[in-house]
C-alpha cells in the first residue's frame, strides 16, 4: 500500500516539508483554480509538479504527483446540456496531458450539484477534539426553512420534519448563515460553491433527471473517455457519493456496492475503476467495506481510509467523522482485504500491486486546534491517522502474521 497525502497546492496550511516528515511517499492533488470543463494544460500540470520539489531544507523533496483528485466532471456533462460535448473533448485532452506528464491515476465523482456535504465543520467531541459532522435535522432545516425547496417535506419522515421545525425556531440569523455556508459554499476539493439563488437554479436544471438518467449519462461519458484511458494506461476511479444517500431531491448513483458492480460491469475495462472511500461508503450500515474489497478489489485503483460514527442505523441519518481506528468500519479487516488483493495482483503479474491510499480527513487535535486549516484536512489529525494505518499494515505484513 503506497502512502499518499492530499495537498491543496501552494495555499495549503500543510507544507511539503510537513508531508515528508509524515512519511508520505507520493502526493494527491488537483488544479482547483481551473474552471470545470477547461483543459488542464501541460504547463499547469508541470508547474504543480515542480512545486512538489520545493522544500525548505537542503535536499529537494522529489515527491511525485501520483493521483489526481479530482479532474472535475462538469454539470453540463452530467446533465448532457450546454457545452457537454466540448467538455468531454477537453476532458480527453486533460487525460492526454496528464499521461504525458507521467500521471496515470485519475479520481473523479459523478455527484450532481453538491459535492461532499457536511452541516458542521467544527463539531466538538467530549475529549476536546473537533471534527466534521452531518446532522440530518440541521440539513432538513436548511432544505425546508432556508433553501425552501419546493416539496422538500415529501422527502423526510414526519418526526424529522417536526424536529427540524423545532430547531429552526431556536436558530439565530448567524446560525442560519453559518449552516448555509457550510453546505453550499464549497468544502475543500469540492468542485463548486453556490449562492442560494445559484443552488435553486442548479436544482431546477436536474428536475427531469432521475437516477437512471444520471447513470445513463455517466456510462456514456465513460464510453467516451475509457478507450483513450486504456490506450494511455490511465486508470479512472470513481469516488462514491458523500454522504451515500439522496440530497435535495437530486439523484445519487454511486452509493452502494451494487452501484459500483454495475459501473464496472457496464463499461468493462481495466481503465474503469473505483476509489474505495471507507468513510463515504461506511455511512451506510448495508455497505460491507471489507467484502467490497474482496469482491471488487480487482478494479480498486485508489483508496481513502477514514472512519465515521453513525448516530443511527437508518440509511439516511446523522454521522460524524471518527478517529481512524474508531467508528463503524473495521479498519483492520479492510486493510487485510487490501493486502490480500495486492498479493493476488502480484501473483498475477500485475504492475499495480502497490495501491495508493491516503489517510482521509481527520479530527482537529493538539496544534490543529490553533490553525485555521482546511476543514477535514488537519496536519496532526491526519498524521495520527496515517501512523495508525501504517501500524496495521506493518503488523499484518509481518512474516509471523502473513504466512
Amino acid at each position: 500500500m503506497k502512502r499518499t497525502w492530499r495537498w491543496f497546492g501552494p495555499h495549503d496550511t500543510v507544507s511539503i516539508d510537513d508531508m515528508l516528515q509524515a512519511g508520505v511517499e507520493a502526493v494527491v492533488t488537483a488544479l482547483h483554480h481551473l474552471p470545470n470543463g477547461a483543459v488542464w494544460t501541460k504547463d499547469e500540470i508541470k508547474l504543480r509538479q515542480e512545486m512538489l520539489n520545493q522544500g525548505s531544507g537542503n535536499q529537494r523533496p522529489n515527491l511525485s504527483w501520483d493521483v489526481v483528485e479530482s479532474l472535475p466532471v462538469s454539470e453540463d456533462i452530467k446533465r448532457q446540456t450546454g457545452d457537454w460535448r466540448s467538455h468531454i473533448e477537453n476532458y480527453k485532452q486533460s487525460i492526454r496531458n496528464l499521461a504525458d506528464c507521467g500521471i496515470f491515476t485519475i479520481c473523479y465523482n459523478f455527484m450532481p450539484v453538491l459535492d461532499w456535504t457536511r452541516t458542521n465543520l467544527s463539531h466538538e467531541l467530549p475529549n476536546g477534539a473537533k471534527c466534521m459532522r452531518f446532522d440530518l435535522i440541521d440539513f432538513v432545516v436548511f432544505d425546508i426553512h432556508i433553501l425552501q425547496r419546493e416539496d422538500a417535506d415529501k422527502d423526510y419522515p414526519t418526526d424529522v420534519i417536526q424536529a427540524a421545525e423545532t430547531r429552526a425556531k431556536t436558530m439565530t440569523a448567524a446560525d442560519c448563515t453559518e449552516l448555509q455556508n457550510n453546505i453550499i459554499c464549497g468544502l475543500p476539493g469540492a468542485e463548486e460553491g453556490y449562492s442560494l439563488a445559484d443552488l435553486r437554479q442548479n436544482l431546477d436544471a436536474y428536475s427531469k433527471i432521475d437516477d437512471e438518467t444520471l447513470r445513463k449519462h455517466q456510462y456514456e461519458f465513460l464510453r467516451e473517455i475509457v478507450p483513450l484511458s486504456e490506450e494511455l494506461g490511465v486508470k479512472l476511479c470513481c469516488h462514491p457519493d458523500d454522504p451515500p444517500f439522496p440530497l435535495l431531491g437530486l439523484p445519487r448513483v454511486m452509493s452502494t456496492e451494487a452501484d459500483f458492480e454495475r459501473l464496472i460491469r457496464t463499461v468493462d475495462s481495466p481503465a474503469n475503476g473505483i476509489t474505495l472511500c471507507s468513510g463515504s461508503l461506511g455511512v451506510r450500515g448495508d455497505n460491507d467495506l471489507s467484502g467490497m474489497m474482496d469482491r471488487l478489489g480487482h478494479r480498486v485503483h485508489f483508496i481513502h481510509l477514514r472512519n465515521v460514527a453513525r448516530e443511527s442505523e437508518n440509511i439516511v441519518g446523522s454521522f460524524h467523522e471518527a478517529a481512524h481506528l474508531e467508528g463503524a468500519t473495521d479498519m483492520v479487516a479492510l486493510i487485510a482485504s487490501i493486502l490480500a488483493e495486492e498479493k493476488r495482483r502480484k501473483a498475477e503479474g500485475r504492475t499495480d500491486c502497490n495501491i495508493p491510499f491516503r489517510p482521509d480527513h481527520g479530527q482537529d487535535i493538539l496544534s490543529d486546534l490553533r490553525v485555521n486549516g482546511q476543514p477535514g484536512y488537519p496536519a496532526v489529525g491526519r498524521l495520527k491517522g496515517l501512523a495508525e494505518l501504517r501500524g496495521i499494515i506493518a503488523a499484518l505484513s509481518h512474516p509471523k502474521v502473513s504466512q
